[in-house]
């Protein structure tokens, strides 16, 4: 038996688990073939369904979400034209809801699983070719041969520790930049737009069982870890015994964490706080600082108190928070989302990502969108159009700002410019988004360069109080003294002054040194050094005088 599992991603970086953790419980049955064809939807689906087909296999099998749905359907549908004796199984998130209309649309598909496919898949694959016996594999949905519909329900492995780790299997890959680590299922919030939202019982893995897993990754190499877990914070005693895990193993490794501020408790605040720096990147999941929309998306936890506990994560040092919200939701206003934004700006928020809402299936929310109020795209992504609150119109300018924090707040060069002038008063993040829409500025991708010019030209005419930083900005950054935002720099023949003081590095004679002035007389300013003979195109000295 052949059996090929199509890899389709948004990107070479991007790695699905579903294969690895699916073939880790299937590697000493020997009667199995198993081949795989990787790609990105970017790709040629022709030249995939090709080198799919040049293998001729039994079984076809792929994980379908979101993002790879439209792209899949395609080089499944020519695949099927091609050898349509092969069976084709999907799984994966976009089958968490009612499948009959999917199936009934796409008959090239045999059939879908719903939920976690570790224990059923197996099942399914030894009487793959007798259909008769599909009505005992928990998750399978199905048409029979006289076109009726079966539903098998919704398949959840109960006992995580006893499925064999997708690091085993031969198809884990460990060529990426980052590895993803799965240390529970299910979630104990509720979230009406996430497809985790009320999934109970939620199921862990053992602190010995993920430091033998994290072990494995390390001795790959492996620098940056990415944990699956919906709540890292859930349990408060399993969260600080994670972190001192995750300790054992700095400053080889850095994990990234899924956190809820609302449940923060002091013991795990001291905790945090106490930690080396570098070792965490944490997400913060924020989705609106409105109460009536939390309430109305079902979420656990007072935004008060989610508020706070974000300020105390931003305020850390030794850690990055990033923090997003969700454009869409219901009760969720334009005007509200610009004012959030200088909220999580003002906390000093590592980024800020702004997302449009998709009604994902099986969803409370999808499920209830007629009673919100919410339309929705009924393709993939299923974006939300409009809702009561936020009109067509408004929903597409809140990509165009999720753009305008991309480019320049997210960019870590331009950040703390792109703060202040966000901060400057309650209509300056409208200001400057209108400027970037009415330049036509956010149509199209911008170098790291063409922002920070962007950014000075923008402060030459409406903040030239900013002038000064726009300069550090670029300065820092390694760009261009010969170009404009560095037209007040003096580069030639500079020689230190008696005193300075020194903001970093350490001077020495063989730096090539530039001048900012701060003053007219250019009696006073900022004095930079740059090495020349490594490789560093920013400054490695910084003083004042």
């Amino acid at each position: 038996m052949k059996i090929l599992w199509i890899d389709l991603n948004s990107s070479y970086a991007h790695s699905s688990l579903a294969l690895p953790a699916l073939h880790a419980q299937l590697t000493e049955d020997e009667a199995m073939e198993w081949y795989t064809v990787s790609a990105t939807i970017n790709e040629n689906v022709g030249n995939i369904a090709s080198e799919v087909c040049s293998h001729h296999p039994d079984i076809i099998a792929a994980t379908v979400w979101l993002f790879n749905h439209e792209a899949m359907m395609h080089i499944i549908s020519r695949i099927k034209a091609m050898i349509p004796e092969t069976c084709v199984i999907l799984g994966g998130p976009e089958f968490l809801g009612d499948n009959e209309n999917f199936l009934r649309c796409n008959p090239f598909v045999n059939c879908v699983f719903r939920g976690e496919g570790e224990e059923q898949f197996p099942r399914w694959l030894s009487c793959w070719n007798n259909q008769e016996q599909w009505t005992n594999i928990t998750g399978l949905c199905y048409l029979s041969a006289d076109q009726q519909y079966h539903d098998n329900g919704l398949a959840r492995v109960l006992d995580l520790e006893q499925l064999k780790a997708p690091e085993k299997s031969r198809f884990f890959n460990w060529q990426k930049p980052f590895v993803q680590l799965e240390t529970t299922r299910g979630c104990f919030n509720t979230c009406a737009f996430c497809v985790s939202g009320g999934e109970k019982p939620v199921r862990t893995l053992s602190i010995d069982i993920i430091r033998q897993r994290i072990e494995t990754i390390h001795a790959h190499g492996i620098k940056d870890v990415r944990v699956l877990d919906r709540t890292f914070n859930f349990n408060i005693n399993r969260a600080k015994e994670l972190l001192k895990l995750f300790q054992e193993y700095h400053p080889h490794m850095r994990f990234h964490l899924e956190i809820h501020p609302a449940l923060l408790s002091n013991e795990l605040k001291e905790a945090l706080k106490g930690l080396p720096k570098g070792l965490l990147h944490l997400e913060a999941g924020i989705q609106s600082l409105r109460e009536p929309v939390l309430e109305k998306c079902q979420r656990v936890g007072k935004l008060k108190a989610a508020l706070e506990g974000l300020e105390f994560l931003c305020s850390l040092d030794n850690m990055e928070t990033h923090a997003d919200l969700i454009a869409g939701l219901p009760l969720y206003h334009l005007y509200e989302i610009f004012e959030d934004i200088q909220t999580l700006a003002s906390c000093e928020a590592g980024e800020i990502q702004l997302e449009a809402l998709k009604l994902l299936p099986g969803t409370a929310m999808r499920r209830n969108a007629k009673d919100l109020g919410i339309c929705y795209s009924p393709l993939p992504p299923y974006e939300v159009l409009q809702t009561r609150e936020i009109n067509a119109k408004e929903l597409q300018t809140a990509r165009l700002l999720s753009r305008l924090l991309d480019a320049f707040y997210n960019t870590p060069a331009w950040q703390k410019l792109t703060r202040m002038i966000i901060l400057h008063n309650n209509v300056s993040l409208q200001h400057f988004l209108d400027y970037l829409i009415e330049k036509k500025l956010l149509d199209y991708p911008m170098s790291l360069e063409r922002r920070g010019i962007v950014l000075y030209e923008y402060c030459k005419i409406y903040h030239p109080e900013y002038l000064l930083e726009a300069t550090i900005a670029w300065i820092e950054a390694g760009m261009s003294l010969k170009k404009q935002p560095a037209e007040r720099v003096k580069t030639k023949h500079q020689t230190p002054p008696e005193q300075w003081n020194v903001i970093y590095g350490d001077y020495k004679d063989s730096l090539r040194l530039c001048f900012l002035p701060t003053d007219e007389k250019g009696l006073h300013g900022y004095w930079f050094g740059f090495e020349s003979e490594i490789q560093k195109i920013g400054p490695v000295f910084k003083a004042r005088s």
